[in-house]
């Protein structure tokens, strides 16, 4: 069942569309990721879902709720951690936990979810003295505290260590395995990979694709790169024709060429065949950053 329903969604400031026609479903307990550059419509996408904007056209639906119009009855299912948030600074961390439980019918105990965000020894400081990783974890939990079916995140570990980072990712495999539907919005592509079962990426404030992050990589104009030095030159002709090639580059006699598992498999045929030795030989797998460069290239183009 679609727990998130976008359709033609448009939005524009100044009379420059933000967000251009984008639709989606987000399906209950997935966690879906919204990609994209600066500026491509991103978070007025989500304000959108979450009811802090008023879309100019399209449809908007949030457990089968209108976020604007039933926008008490959507506060009760969704939490939101938003891109940008302030509390008053002289607001301790447990006053703020304890604030936003209070506005809740069924909440969690903060407890826990201060110590899984490392907040337990930060209970009696005020806001203002905080760090920005800090204001960012408590702004997790406070998204998390109301035990919301669905929940939005926008660029979730900002701000973060690395350590940090990773604790807040296995927070959110684990509130996803409790059934909660996530909406992640971020720029970091390791993260995306990781949690993230569809993406959506969003250029020019219109989706350039969407699919798995498996699916995206897989689309890549080059999803394996090998790379080496040969012994002897090689014909060009011979390389230009390798099946699946999607790019060659020859930089001081090393030569990386981007395409598919058939190609890598050409290239060593051709070695052998040509008694070619390969110096210092790699080969990688595309990763989530060379699919959204192609995507978003593409997009530009």
């Amino acid at each position: 069942m679609s727990v998130i329903e976008v359709s033609e969604l448009r939005k524009s400031y100044g009379g420059r569309a933000v967000v251009d026609g984008v639709s989606f479903a987000v399906e209950e307990g997935e966690i879906f990721g919204i990609l994209g550059p600066n500026g491509a419509g991103k978070t007025t996408t989500v304000e959108c879902v979450e009811g802090l904007r008023i879309p100019d056209a399209g449809r908007v639906r949030v457990t089968g709720l209108d976020p604007v119009a039933d926008h008490a009855r959507v506060a009760r299912v969704l939490g939101a951690q938003l891109q940008e948030s302030e509390l008053q600074a002289k607001l301790t961390v447990r006053e703020a936990l304890e604030l936003y439980t209070a506005f809740h019918d069924k909440p969690l105990d903060w407890r826990p979810l201060a110590e899984r965000l490392g907040l337990t020894q930060k209970l009696t400081t005020r806001f203002g003295k905080l760090s920005g990783g800090q204001k960012q974890r408590l702004f997790i939990a406070l998204a998390l505290v109301g035990n919301p079916r669905v929940v939005v995140l926008d660029e979730l570990t900002t701000g973060l260590d690395p350590r940090a980072r990773r604790d807040t990712w296995e927070l959110i495999e684990d509130i996803r395995a409790n059934g909660v539907t996530v909406l992640l919005v971020t720029h970091f592509m390791e993260e995306a990979q990781r949690l993230c079962d569809r993406i959506a990426v969003i250029d020019k404030g219109r989706i350039a694709a969407l699919d798995t992050p498996a699916g995206l990589i897989h689309r890549s104009a080059g999803a394996t790169v090998i790379s080496f030095t040969p012994s002897a030159p090689l014909d060009a002709h011979d390389l230009n024709t390798l099946p699946g090639l999607a790019s060659i580059e020859d930089r001081d006699g090393r030569l990386t060429l981007s395409g598919t598992d058939e190609t890598v498999n050409a290239v060593i045929t051709l070695l052998a065949r040509r008694h070619v030795t390969a110096h210092q030989l790699r080969v990688v797998d595309a990763t989530l950053d060379d699919a959204f460069l192609d995507l978003t290239q593409e997009a530009t183009a």
